[in-house]
């Protein structure tokens, strides 16, 4: 591997993608209503709103009571509202935190090839002296790098919202837990690698980056049936179940690469142009 090229390369995408606004916009907006929006709508709502919580509280003692006994064993001691307050910003917000990963993913990888079309540098990349395997694993790796930057700034800040908004009902920092940790540092990178997989395959066979991003969106199905699942007590983020999902996650992503690896020719996309 010519890993010297496949840094030139990856600068060069790196300093492309921070001068596209198509780009960049949905890295920051999506983010900042997600992580911080949301929560800090959703915290407002409990603090400023306890006795109506605590008045209606049947579907929520339902649902506290479809979790496993791990789970509820920390919900113990704590009052209603509080107890509100860990399973929404805790446990029903985390499958969102996962829509950053493979959302900037999805869009470094659209304009990874698709994005090299429109700007008419395809065919100079495509005759550099790199083998069809140090391309596409540049092209990943720019994708890749960027989508984990992006998950950990917005982890933090998540963290910083949820702390603040909880801080008056919980007089403590309480975020993040065990199962957060595991999301971040285990299943976002599997995430972030499941949605540019999906989407360098799509980008190298279509003509414009909206068309990559439109096909490559389909990525995110898995992550609103989580969203599903947990609003509908289902299935719960749980540290186990979080580890076995970034397991699964990663399996995937090595059946995508191998797959990547074995289609990818550089001569199909020279015909493309």
């Amino acid at each position: 591997m010519n890993w010297r090229a496949i840094r030139a390369i990856v600068r060069k995408d790196l300093h492309v993608i921070l001068r596209s606004k198509m780009v960049l916009i949905p890295m920051i907006v999506v983010p900042m209503i997600f992580l911080v929006l949301f929560p800090a709508v959703m915290g407002a709502v409990i603090n400023f709103a306890p006795l109506s919580i605590s008045s209606d509280l049947e579907d929520f003692d339902l649902m506290l009571q479809r979790m496993p006994p791990t789970l509820q064993a920390q919900f113990d001691g704590m009052e209603p509202a509080q107890s509100f307050l860990v399973l929404m910003l805790v446990y029903l917000f985390a499958p969102f935190f996962l829509i950053i990963p493979l959302m900037v993913a999805s869009v470094i990888a659209a304009d990874s090839f698709a994005g090299e079309k429109e700007r008419k540098t395809m065919e100079a990349l495509l005759y550099t002296p790199l083998t069809e395997r140090e391309l596409l694993t540049a092209k990943m790796l720019s994708a890749w790098i960027p989508a984990l930057a992006v998950s950990l700034v917005s982890f933090i800040l998540y963290g910083v919202v949820a702390n603040l908004v909880g801080w008056p009902l919980m007089g403590r920092i309480y975020f993040p837990n065990t199962t957060w940790l595991v999301l971040v540092l285990w299943v976002a990178p599997a995430a972030s690698g499941l949605g540019l997989g999906m989407t360098v395959l799509v980008s190298a066979r279509v003509r414009t980056f909206q068309e990559a991003y439109q096909l490559g969106a389909v990525v995110v199905v898995p992550v609103v049936a989580l969203v599903i699942g947990q609003a509908a007590g289902v299935i719960y983020l749980s540290v186990e179940f979080t580890a076995l999902l970034g397991l699964i996650f990663w399996a995937v992503n090595a059946v995508l690469i191998w797959f990547g690896v074995r289609v990818f020719q550089r001569g199909e996309l020279i015909t493309r142009l």
